[in-house]
């Protein structure tokens, strides 16, 4: 049998295919967008203005804490998660005006008239090993908080839920329940 010479072919057109592949799989893959925390900074203090020492009692500060092991300490006792919203709904709200839960000052707040608004603010302070996941169960929890109560004092006010208001009566929501949590820097704060 002859031997025959070995056949050729144009491979011009492979980078062409091999670049509409690329972009075919570029257009059609869908990429997962990490979303953040949505929390409004406030704003740098003027450097020539001067320094407000006022100290912020005790009772206006709800001390959230989370250990390495993904423990939850509340005001100095362990709480489990899902009792979280509640106890920040009791300590944010004061309904009941008691002494060891936030003051309240008279303000007047439009489409409310004079108002009583309680001045809490919550205080989160995680471990340097608290996993990710715990640390946003947290955050969850707390913002869910805010969100029941404002949903509940537009309803009594209003008669629809707070995300159906037009902005104005939202903004007169939020003056009564104002989401301030403070979060300070991460520390070994317990565990591992």
């Amino acid at each position: 049998m002859p031997r025959r010479e070995g056949g050729t072919f144009n491979a011009a057109s492979m980078a062409d295919i091999a670049f509409l592949l690329l972009i075919f799989f570029l257009v059609a893959t869908t990429m997962d967008i990490d979303t953040g925390l949505s929390r409004k900074l406030p704003p740098m203090p003027d450097p020539n203005a001067q320094q407000d020492n006022k100290q912020i009692k005790e009772r206006n500060v709800f001390v959230v804490l989370i250990n390495a092991q993904d423990q939850l300490m509340v005001e100095g006792k362990p709480l489990d998660i899902r009792r979280l919203r509640d106890e920040a709904k009791e300590f944010i709200a004061n309904p009941n005006n008691l002494s060891n839960l936030p003051e309240k000052e008279l303000r007047e707040v439009p489409y409310f008239g004079e108002y009583m608004v309680p001045k809490g603010i919550i205080s989160l302070q995680n471990d340097r090993g608290t996993s990710y996941g715990m640390y946003i169960k947290v955050q969850n929890e707390l913002a869910a908080a805010y969100n029941e109560l404002r949903d509940e004092l537009a309803m009594s006010k209003f008669g629809k839920r707070y995300e159906h208001l037009i902005s104005e009566q939202q903004d007169a929501v939020k003056d009564i329940y104002p989401q301030i949590i403070s979060e300070a820097e991460p520390k070994n704060i317990g565990g591992n």
